[in-house]
């Protein structure tokens, strides 16, 4: 029994060297030589991230923020972008408050900076033909502005200033250290920029933005600093409130699981961060025009720039002929296109269409032009375009009566034997085509192709039996038959220097 109890400690004592000799392998191996706390914490993973990105739970901090006074509407899903009712004309408060941390833009510090506001369109299509839209709005609604400045309700605002082409934009210098608020009009409403439809109108959302820039060397306020918007519709006066009391009855017959989905409507309207709009300023006292930006909504306007033929400010004159006759070709260059829409009537979409060939009008479908330049100029455009003339009421054939023809009896002959004078050289006849049925028409339309003055003409006589001259009135010409076949002689006016058509 003894020797038993010898040989365990003998065993133990052996394993517990053994056990002894493996650790201190480890101790050589995790020396100071091998490995430091230093070299651990440089490896990439510990590494501190760069100071100039945001930590984790950290946001971007803007320098400003602009708040509307104007509730949001309760049906929003999650995670679109809110929505503010306004009424037309009535002034809403922009708070603008000055967001900076301690030491932030310490450029700023007790210096004025500019703010543009502008009410601009959140469709993307629309956005393209803005230029055209507006002056729409202009033609339609002489002598007023889509945004305007309450000055007197307004707080802080400095040098307000607004610039006759650009009729969606204010601007003024205020200082951040102050409180600032300035109460806004919208005068345009949303439905003034959508189609007329079967069964209601869907008005179009715009987007109020503030752009707001600092002082640069030279003392003017063209360095940005920050840009926010948000999504608007505007209706007529008391039509917001209707709508937002609708918006939240409807929310409210909804279950709790689907109310989930939705936005709550919050007291005021917070705009958030976005890029400039694309229009650069150059000075504070001159601002150009905003371009059509080249990024942002549905054009299909009935605020459409007013077609040429009426006395409209881009009214080209009557020296353009009503139809060019020419269709466009997939190979004109740009300039030859320019000139295409100019001879055509197209004059306000000369800008838009700058960089278009031939091929590039031609591909564009009837859908597209409606879009782009609205139903009824679009549509015209889209004829013009695939040559659908409108068929004429009536067609007459028209040839002048050369000085050295034989008389007029020789001449009927010859008209009525094969169309030729009495030398043998055939008449050549003009198609008139007459869109009303009147006698006024076939004056102008004679004095359009022949180049005579309209206003020379005093009476057209159409010969009768024995050669009596008849008075062409609007009862005769509605009884003309089409592709009738006319000579035409002129004589001077007795009383003035003026002279009548006789028709043959």
């Amino acid at each position: 029994m003894a020797w038993v109890l010898k040989m365990d400690e003998v065993i133990e004592s052996g394993l517990v060297h053994d056990f002894d000799a493996s650790l201190s392998g480890i101790g050589q191996e995790l020396g100071a030589g091998a490995y430091s706390m230093s070299d651990v914490l440089a490896l990439p993973i510990f590494k501190q991230e760069d100071p100039s990105l945001p930590l984790d739970g950290e946001t971007k901090h803007p320098p400003f923020q602009y708040v509307m006074c104007a509730a949001t509407s309760p049906a929003v899903k999650l995670h679109d972008e809110t929505l503010t009712y306004l009424n037309q004309g009535q002034s809403y408060e922009i708070r603008m408050l000055d967001n900076r941390k301690m030491g932030d833009m310490p450029e700023i510090s007790g210096k004025l900076v500019k703010s543009i506001i502008r009410v601009v369109f959140h469709d993307r299509r629309l956005q393209y033909t803005e230029h055209q839209q507006l002056e729409g709005w202009k033609w339609n609604r002489p002598g007023d502005r889509l945004l305007d400045l309450d000055i007197p309700m307004s707080v802080g605002i400095i040098d307000t200033r607004t610039n006759p082409s650009q009729l969606n934009a204010v601007e003024f210098l205020w200082d951040p250290a102050k409180r600032t608020s300035a109460f806004i009009q919208v005068h345009c409403i949303s439905t003034e920029f959508t189609p007329r439809k079967h069964g209601g109108e869907k008005g179009v959302p715009f987007r109020i933005q503030v752009d707001t820039f600092k002082q640069n060397e030279n003392g003017e306020y063209t360095d940005h600093l920050h840009s926010a918007s948000c999504q608007i519709k505007v209706f007529k006066p008391k039509g917001a409130d209707r709508k937002q009391k609708t918006d939240r009855e409807k929310m409210e017959k909804r279950t709790a699981h689907e109310k989930e989905k939705y936005q709550p409507s919050y007291d005021t309207t917070i705009l958030t961060e976005c890029s400039p709009w694309p229009d650069t300023p150059t000075t504070y006292a001159n601002n150009s025009p905003s371009p059509a930006p080249t990024f942002t909504s549905s054009q299909q306007s009935t605020c459409s720039v007013p077609d040429s033929n009426s006395s409209s400010p881009n009214h080209q004159g009557d020296g353009v002929s009503q139809a060019s006759g020419e269709q466009i070709q997939p190979s004109a260059t740009t300039q030859e296109t320019q000139q295409w829409l100019l001879k055509n009537r197209f004059s306000s979409y000369t800008r838009l269409f700058s960089n278009f060939s031939g091929a590039d009008l031609l591909k564009l479908t009837k859908e597209d032009l409606v879009q782009i330049c609205g139903a009824a100029d679009g549509i015209r455009l889209y004829n013009s375009l695939k040559s659908r003339s409108v068929r004429p009421r009536l067609t007459i054939y028209v040839c002048q009566e050369q000085p050295s023809s034989a008389t007029l009896q020789a001449q009927q002959q010859a008209a009525g034997s094969g169309g030729e004078n009495g030398s043998g050289t055939p008449y050549v006849y003009h198609a008139i085509y007459l869109e009303e049925m009147v006698a006024s028409e076939v004056a102008r339309k004679l004095a359009l192709v022949f180049n005579i003055p309209l206003h020379q003409i005093n009476q057209v006589y159409r010969q009768g039996p024995t050669g009596i001259h008849i008075l062409v009135s609007d009862q005769m010409v509605q009884n003309f038959q089409d592709e009738s076949c006319f000579l035409f002689s002129t004589v001077k006016a007795e009383n003035n220097d003026g002279i009548h058509i006789i028709l043959k």
